[in-house]
């Protein structure tokens, strides 16, 4: 019996294997019963999903409003830039905690400076002080929700994931980002006993603590993971490839506003050849084989649009699963009960 309710989900690391796998057989319900006209139970009747948005999104903020108000419930979205939150994290979380049946929290990026470990500092202390669930909706270092969808269509596209190649590939950018994506990649792909391959020039070095997490995830699935630092080696029979920038290592130890933007910025201009063209999918990929992307895709930079618009670019329908893996994730863990 798998019980997630009341249990927060600031990374896939929190969840065993068996409530990824259930949470994704309840998302994948979900999608059915909406796939065919129907409704999904309004478990979270009367129900408050508060959304504290410290940095902006698209996606993220769309799908958990929507699933929110599907399953009955009431996502109220804050923008924290009209809020007094110069007050301590601590009296904030208390605050909402007392609103809310469930807590979502996004900060990083820009917000934070780049600097990495800051916005996940205040989703954990969120965790610590409220007693619902806190659903990290993106930090610096972790997006749970984002994986968990991931995961999904790379199940439904490929089947059987075990064994499989899964590449997370720097590519080239013209602006700065931060890994939480990537890093959620590898640990969840690591987990579900994927061969999982992270390429990326020197210089752009993940958390080690993250990569230590990979490889005890690796021995213990049966899978594998390791790094390279060769673009097309790292593509070679991969069955899934994510084309992604994110910034250095020391650009994120540091800030934007210490290291400079503009440098950083040079220093991805000299790797403009880690973009992924349709020769690499088509000479280098096994096949068949996808192309996956969190988005917004940096058109033209990380991929061209032959590649994120062809016959191998599965970005829409992700998008669309990482909907219900969303609905799943306050589903299960702001509902005792979730008949399906």
């Amino acid at each position: 019996m798998v019980e997630l309710y009341g249990k927060d989900f600031i990374t896939t690391q929190d969840w065993s294997v068996d409530e990824l796998v259930h949470a994704i057989k309840v998302a994948r319900k979900f999608k059915d019963i909406v796939k065919k006209g129907g409704r999904p139970p309004r478990v979270l009747d009367r129900k408050n999903f508060f959304m504290l948005f410290y940095a902006p999104s698209t996606r993220t903020r769309g799908a958990f409003e929507a699933a929110a108000s599907i399953l009955g419930g009431h996502p109220a979205f804050i923008d924290v830039s009209t809020t007094r939150m110069e007050e301590a994290v601590k009296d904030a979380a208390k605050m909402y905690d007392s609103y809310a049946d469930g807590i979502g929290v996004r900060i990083l990026d820009k917000y934070i400076d780049f600097v990495y470990g800051a916005g996940y500092k205040v989703v954990a202390e969120f965790a610590r002080v409220a007693k619902v669930p806190v659903i990290n909706m993106a930090c610096c270092t972790y997006h749970p929700t984002q994986g968990l969808g991931d995961i999904m269509t790379v199940e439904n596209k490929i089947g059987k994931v075990r064994g499989k190649k899964y590449t997370i590939t720097w590519a080239y950018s013209s602006k700065p980002r931060g890994r939480c994506s990537i890093q959620e990649e590898v640990l969840i792909a690591t987990r579900f006993g994927m061969d999982v391959v992270l390429a990326h020039p020197k210089g752009f070095e993940i958390d080690p603590t993250i990569v230590g997490a990979a490889k005890r995830n690796a021995k213990e699935s049966g899978g594998g993971f390791k790094i390279s630092n060769d673009f097309e080696e790292g593509l070679e029979g991969a069955n899934v490839v994510f084309p992604r920038s994110w910034g250095t290592s020391e650009f994120l130890r540091v800030g934007a506003t210490k290291f400079g933007v503009g440098k950083e910025v040079a220093v991805y201009n000299k790797h403009k050849d880690w973009r992924l063209d349709q020769r690499h999918v088509e000479d280098l990929m096994a096949k068949p084989a996808i192309v996956t992307h969190v988005l917004p895709v940096m058109r033209g930079e990380e991929a061209t649009d032959e590649v994120m618009d062809g016959p191998n670019s599965v970005i829409y329908e992700q998008a669309d699963d990482n909907f219900y893996a969303k609905m799943a994730s306050i589903a299960l863990t702001m509902a005792k009960e979730v008949p399906l």
